[in-house]
């Protein structure tokens, strides 16, 4: 098996990512850093710091020049950092000395990569944003379509009482609501990195701040108005959203597992996985996916967060572990979007096997809040658990039995479209919001 699933020729099907995956390869890496290059140079020239002249040369050729990623990796691999060779390569393919020495002028090799890291995570962001509208226009039209379809509501995987399918499905909609609405303010802790070696920008001219300022103005960036070396929170905070992210999109995939169950077969997948022997089965493939990818999702959110304890000043363990960690991380969010999206659109219920898995059993609790008002509540509730069990034992349906014995009560009032309470409502709250938000 591949020792990563995403890019993987076999699985890559499997675990789609989308336009993603092309964000986290070396040349989106070297092309995000030569822009920051570029630059940097032109806000050193503009504020005298290197020659003016020579900035926009080293500007322009950051544009236009493309470095080749096999040429830096045994550098790389000495170094620990990329940065260095890039640097090299880069004044080499410039061929203008005069102008080259003055790549890279003052910053560190964390300044760049950081900072190239944060362009690429704007876009990540944005293709998350995508996918999540589309996301959420399915659940809101399904929520709305089936705000009043009942359906058995299962705590501790009992049936309890009626809800609706469409509540259900706003139920998977709501913390991907939320999460939409956060995005805005992700991009706001997307920040330049501009300190120098120790994070005192001691070599960036007598305005750091200045410089700082005007380098995020120019990559779209935010200015963190100070050092965040070893602060990790621009990463920390995003990685904690797609974390409760594919643990949102987790969730449908485990309901689905459930609700397309043999037994259950309440809901149609659509596309269902095939068995190399079992030729009946139809397995939930991409409800499965998604629950693999909220473990997988969760696990590297906890690594990361333990390699956020930079010692001292720089820490390249930790570094290392984030560079490691946090593309599969991107990729696992990017997956579950990639995967939830067309699953929402074959998912459609089975209203037949919805009414056929409900028993008067839904009903119990409604019951004994009917006796209450013949009777004190502890009375009613010991009455109608006893009259749960006759029904358990004998096969005899609950609501049609507790009418037998209590006369007052009226079937007619305890058919599960009449026990539905608020789900129809939260259904169509959810749709309405959805397209609010919109």
């Amino acid at each position: 098996m591949s020792a990563t699933l995403f890019g993987s020729q076999l699985y890559g099907k499997l675990v789609p990512t989308g336009e993603v995956a092309r964000l986290f390869t070396d040349s989106a890496e070297i092309r995000a850093m030569l822009i920051v290059l570029g630059a940097l140079a032109k806000a050193e020239g503009a504020a005298g710091i290197i020659p003016e002249i020579s900035a926009k040369a080293i500007h322009r050729a950051s544009l236009e020049l493309q470095v080749d990623p096999g040429g830096l990796a045994e550098a790389t691999g000495a170094n620990g950092v990329p940065v260095p060779a890039l640097v090299a390569a880069f004044r080499d393919l410039m061929q203008a000395p005069e102008h080259a020495q003055y790549i890279h002028w003052g910053a560190t090799s964390q300044d760049i990569m950081d900072t190239g890291l944060m362009l690429r995570l704007r876009q990540v962001l944005s293709h998350y944003e995508a996918g999540l509208d589309r996301v959420l226009t399915r659940l809101a039209d399904l929520a709305e379509v089936h705000a009043e379809l009942p359906m058995a509501a299962r705590t501790y995987g009992q049936q309890a009482t009626p809800t609706s399918f469409g509540a259900v499905v706003a139920s998977w909609g709501w913390p991907l609501l939320d999460l939409r609405a956060e995005t805005a303010g992700l991009r706001d802790r997307l920040c330049v990195s501009l300190s120098g070696a120790a994070g005192t920008a001691s070599m960036l001219g007598p305005d750091p701040e200045a410089l700082r300022a005007e380098l995020a103005e120019a990559l779209g960036l935010v200015d963190p108005k100070r050092s965040w070396h070893t602060d990790r929170a621009p990463v920390t905070k995003l990685a904690g959203w797609v974390a409760r992210l594919v643990t949102a999109i987790g969730k449908i995939g485990e309901d689905l597992t459930a609700l397309a169950a043999t037994e259950v077969a309440e809901v149609t997948l659509g596309e269902a996985g095939a068995s190399s022997t079992m030729p009946q089965k139809q397995n939930p493939v991409a409800p499965s996916v998604l629950s693999m990818l909220a473990h997988h999702g969760t696990g590297l959110q906890t690594t990361l967060m333990q390699a956020a304890r930079h010692r001292h000043q720089r820490d390249g363990a930790t570094w290392f572990t984030e560079w490691m960690v946090l593309p599969q991380l991107c990729l696992t969010g990017a997956a579950a979007i990639e995967t939830c999206a067309p699953l929402l659109d074959g998912l459609a219920p089975r209203p037949e096997a919805m009414a056929r898995n409900m028993s008067g059993a839904l009903a119990a609790e409604a019951l004994s809040f009917a006796l209450a008002r013949e009777m004190p509540r502890p009375e009613a509730q010991a009455a109608m658990k006893a009259l749960a069990r006759e029904s358990a034992e004998t096969g005899s349906d609950l609501i049609a039995l507790a009418a037998e014995r209590h006369p007052s009560i009226a079937p007619v009032d305890f058919a599960p479209s009449r026990l539905l309470g608020t789900a129809p409502a939260e259904a169509r709250d959810f749709a309405r919001a959805v397209r609010m938000q919109a």
